[in-house]
């Protein structure tokens, strides 16, 4: 049985993933522009050393000290971050990425499925032994949309019509 997509749908894919980013930027960039947080879209690399120094770009970040840098890449942990999950990325976004994103310590991360209308916040937390471990924070969809909040940043507001305003096609 052949799984991949027809040419049609894989674009249409990629524009909706991308629009679920464009509208998390777009809005909550508007609010943290006088601050010293910065919010990123797709294309930001990262580079830690708990995860060997290889490369990881997240859908959405957002990173407080833009000092942090190696190059082309930001060195520094992002308070918060979000993957915008694709057929083709959801095994890896759900498990290495937040795996990655526990060990280094991201406070933060929602997985967004543009699919379903859907979004999984994540928090990552530490048993006593010092290991980060990730707990499911709050799954809101359209039967509870008004939850949606960004926990560690409670002052900066996007609504769940205006995260998953991609149109209906």
């Amino acid at each position: 049985m052949n799984n991949a997509l027809p040419i049609g749908d894989l674009s249409k894919t990629y524009l909706e993933h991308s629009m679920v980013i464009n509208n998390f930027v777009i809005k909550i960039g508007s609010q943290i522009k006088d601050s010293l947080y910065r919010v990123f879209g797709d294309g930001v690399q990262y580079e830690w050393r708990e995860n060997d120094d290889k490369v990881i770009i997240p859908d959405v970040s957002i990173i407080c000290n833009l000092r942090d840098r190696k190059n082309i890449s930001f060195t520094g942990i992002p308070r918060f971050v979000m993957e915008v999950l694709s057929n083709a990325t959801e095994e890896y976004d759900r498990h290495e990425k937040m795996d990655i994103y526990c060990k280094v310590g991201v406070s933060e991360y929602w997985i967004v499925d543009w699919r379903k209308k859907s979004v999984e916040i994540y928090l990552f937390d530490f048993k006593e032994d010092g290991t980060g471990y990730p707990y499911l924070y709050k799954t809101v969809t359209a039967q509870n949309k008004e939850d949606l909040h960004l926990v560690m940043f409670p002052n900066l507001k996007i609504t769940f019509d205006e995260l998953f305003d991609i149109g209906e096609y």
